[in-house]
């Protein structure tokens, strides 16, 4: 695959490691060629009991994370000078993310933010220390940026 056709995947989510993956995968995108994409995955409401709440539940998260897609892809689109391609699936996060992997071929590095709190990383960066695969039918390279580099930082590294 050419460097033209290949994308780097981030996970949208409302953390501060997750704004830096961000800023490094666009800088990477910029520096080496490529597309970004951003995926935010919402979780189905479990509340079966009155479907109208449900379905408020399910618009409202919906509307949050596109409000959140919106708000990376401007801070994408101020390093790049193009939009990323946004994506909004719903579902477990892992599932979402390794369907998305398995059809879209073009997706070639996965870069996630790993938080300095003191709360432990995240399920993702956790399942992937385990060794716990969650690219059987495509596995890809995942980068790792620690949350606490600061803009001038990555900027060396890219």
């Amino acid at each position: 695959m050419s460097a033209e056709n290949r994308k780097f995947l981030v996970i949208a989510d409302e953390s501060e490691e997750c704004r830096t993956a961000l800023y490094f995968a666009a800088k990477r995108v910029k520096a080496t060629g490529g597309g970004l994409s951003i995926l935010a995955v919402t979780e189905p409401p479990n509340f079966d009991h009155w479907i109208g709440v449900g379905e408020t539940m399910r618009r409202e998260a919906e509307e949050s994370a596109t409000q959140l897609l919106e708000s990376l892809a401007e801070e994408a689109e101020a390093v790049l000078g193009v939009r990323p391609e946004l994506i909004l699936r719903e579902g477990r996060i892992a599932d979402c993310l390794s369907k998305l992997i398995a059809e879209d071929e073009a997706i070639a590095l996965l870069v996630l933010g790993a938080s300095e709190s003191g709360d432990g990383p995240g399920p993702l960066v956790t399942a992937l220390s385990r060794g716990k695969s969650l690219f059987e039918d495509r596995p890809i390279p995942v980068t790792v940026v620690p949350g606490g580099l600061d803009h001038s930082a990555i900027d060396a590294l890219t």
